[in-house]
């Protein structure tokens, strides 16, 4: 992380992370009160979802005060600002007495870190230190809830889900990407690919039953060809989850980025993964995984053994 009110401090997260220059950061405070150093103009809306959410995985979208440099947001009128939660990163922001503009700790486009190991294998020898602090709870980033338009938009999905998020509101809250919802690169994650492992990876959508037959043939089909294939999130490989869905939606988001660089250690050359339904963090993992593939595949119709 670096300065957020020093333009050029923030110019070295970029450079050390291979981050294109027009992929905005979020700015993080150590309380609300801070909101004003960031923020040039804040509302009753803004406040109350602070004061539900924070600190938290929420990160709001509002209008970006001058002390701010451009180029935090990517030369955008707003900036997105969240108060995390965790002690050490609370008594950093504390410390440094500024806000702090700060990325996932890995090389730009790949899974982002949920450990201290993995900021080493990314980021060794081009920051000057990594502190250790145990590793991720939630495993996906913060929702990015954009507030400068007239209807909240979630321009990232998340750990607070946008059943949370229109529960407290008592309104709708639209999804960048669907009908109403603009698709502008105002968020972190939103023009590049990202969280993509070294091994290229297949998203496969349709019903339970065909999707699975599909994945199988696949499977089969690669091993055959002495390609080391691995099917993520089902039975034929060691990452078994929970059978309630919500618990198994908490635990494929702790647990995502974890899995693929996982796979990318044992130098598994394909992925085949499924789809998960995008309710709750569901969302917030198929958006993961939309971003991470190489190939969407969607099955319409059904699947037969001697062809697709």
């Amino acid at each position: 992380g670096a300065d957020a009110t020093s333009g050029d401090a923030v110019r070295k997260i970029f450079k050390a992370k291979g981050r294109p220059i027009d992929n905005p950061l979020i700015v993080h405070v150590a309380s609300p009160e801070q909101l004003p150093e960031v923020a040039s103009s804040i509302t009753d809306q803004a406040s109350g979802l602070a004061e539900k959410f924070w600190p938290g995985p929420l990160s709001l979208i509002l209008p970006r005060a001058q002390n701010i440099p451009a180029v935090v947001s990517a030369g955008l009128s707003t900036v997105a600002v969240r108060m995390p939660d965790h002690p050490v990163a609370l008594a950093l922001i504390r410390s440094a007495a500024v806000p702090i503009a700060a990325p996932s700790a890995n090389r730009s486009g790949q899974p982002s870190p949920t450990s201290f190991m993995h900021v080493l294998e990314d980021l060794s020898g081009k920051i000057d230190a990594v502190i250790r602090a145990g590793s991720c709870p939630i495993g996906v980033e913060s929702t990015v809830l954009d507030l400068s338009g007239r209807q909240p938009v979630i321009l990232r999905p998340g750990g607070i889900s946008k059943e949370n998020l229109e529960h407290f509101l008592q309104k709708p809250v639209l999804v960048a990407g669907t009908a109403g919802a603009h698709d502008l690169p105002s968020s972190p994650g939103m023009k590049y690919r990202h969280y993509s492992p070294r091994a290229p990876l297949i998203l496969i959508k349709g019903p339970p039953g065909e999707r699975r037959s599909l994945m199988k043939i696949l499977y089969d089909r690669f091993r055959k060809r002495n390609i080391k294939v691995e099917i993520f999130n089902s039975a034929r490989d060691n990452y078994i989850f929970s059978e309630d869905s919500d618990d198994r939606q908490v635990e494929l988001a702790a647990r995502l980025y974890q899995i693929l660089r996982d796979m990318d250690r044992r130098g598994v050359e394909l992925i085949l993964v499924e789809e998960t339904e995008p309710e709750g963090l569901g969302l917030a993992v198929m958006n993961r995984l939309q971003k991470a593939s190489s190939m969407v595949i969607r099955i319409k119709g059904r699947i037969v053994r001697n062809g697709i």
